[in-house]
């Protein structure tokens, strides 16, 4: 890729984010479109930002999970700012992968060491000491200061309408403020990315995965890890605001979010000691891109020259080890082996056979 090539990155969530900064390193001419306001609008603001690698993938996608935590690192290092909670998850009563060198079994006396706010305790836990949790709107406004600091052009309120191409090659994208010329196109924005593909032809096979979002007033720090099981999973955010995810079921009634969300407040309240004192600040629901096959889709597109995708969850733990392999892949215009098994034709292939 000659220096001179332009470069548009669709979305910026945490994916587009990380996508922007990594390939500002070393490549200038880039423009970023959001069709919000600010960054973060759609599922990154309402994720539970859990760096978790240690569930059971794939052989083929085990080394981008394997890769998330030292990256991680590398970005405290890189971004001074960037503050990962490092005090690891505690999880039971639920299936975990245990086949990791940082998981370990103790005991309920060591669980009581570490949340002693806990009213009842197990009789032994799962402690993944190694894992980590971020703030996902502070993790994504870094990237994007970062990546504006390096010459990045970031446009916000432009929603993308169409990616043009011209003899199986892009050329650029019409926006509500006009038409913006481009050599590649980096499609990152998620749920909406399909609806883009499919004038070009292209079926993207990725759905709308719902999932609920609590956050809630906290008069101190309750949870000190994060706790993952069977009747919550919560972290604290900050000293004045703890966060629990839940399965979205319905969008009314008692399995909606409104009354889940509710129930997930009074549960905190019981099972905590001083959780009588939390009260409900918001409850969200975020809409999470899940490929089929729930792994990455990432790479240049094999019939249209320019297009590059990038969908993925868990996108918290992946963006970063991810994001860095996607610019080297645009700049070297090459294709590398570690994200061999992220490709689009994985689904075609599939359908052949």
């Amino acid at each position: 890729m000659s220096k001179n090539q332009k470069v548009i990155i669709v979305g910026a969530g945490i994916v587009g984010a990380s996508i922007a900064y990594n390939l500002s390193k070393v490549h200038q001419n880039i423009t970023l479109v959001e069709s919000h306001s600010k960054a973060g609008c759609g599922v990154t603001s309402n994720s539970f930002a859990w760096i978790n690698p240690s569930g059971r993938v794939p052989e083929n996608f085990q080394h981008l999970y394997n890769g998330s935590l030292a990256e991680y690192h590398v970005l405290e290092k890189e971004i001074p700012e960037l503050k990962v909670d490092w005090n690891g998850s505690l999880s039971w009563g639920i299936p975990v992968n245990i086949n990791k060198s940082y998981v370990e079994k103790i005991t309920g006396q060591q669980v009581s060491d570490l949340e002693p706010h806990l009213k009842e305790y197990p009789k032994e836990a799962l402690y993944a000491f190694k894992e980590g949790a971020v703030d996902p709107n502070i993790l994504t406004n870094l990237l994007l200061k970062k990546a504006q600091e390096n010459g990045v052009n970031i446009l916000f309120d432009t929603k993308v309408t169409q990616v043009k191409k011209e003899d199986a090659k892009v050329v650029g994208i019409h926006t509500s403020k006009g038409f913006i010329e481009s050599d590649v196109i980096v499609l990152a924005n998620g749920t909406a990315l399909p609806e883009l593909c499919k004038p070009l032809g292209i079926e993207v096979p990725v759905e709308s995965s719902p999932s609920i979002i609590i956050r809630m007033k906290s008069s101190k720090k309750l949870i000190h890890t994060l706790i993952s099981n069977s009747r919550f999973e919560a972290r604290q955010l900050s000293d004045t605001m703890l966060i629990a995810a839940e399965d979205y079921l319905d969008d009314h009634g008692e399995n909606g979010p409104e009354e889940i969300g509710k129930r997930a407040l009074e549960t905190l309240r019981y099972d905590l000691v001083d959780g009588e004192h939390l009260e409900l600040e918001s409850i969200k629901v975020g809409m999470r891109p899940m490929p089929k096959d729930g792994y990455p889709i990432v790479g240049f597109h094999d019939e249209v020259k320019g297009l590059y995708l990038a969908v993925m969850h868990s996108a918290i733990t992946l963006s970063p080890v991810i994001s860095r392999l996607i610019a080297k892949e645009i700049v070297d215009n090459v294709q590398i082996e570690e994200l061999e098994g992220c490709r689009l034709s994985r689904f075609y292939k599939v359908n052949e056979i």
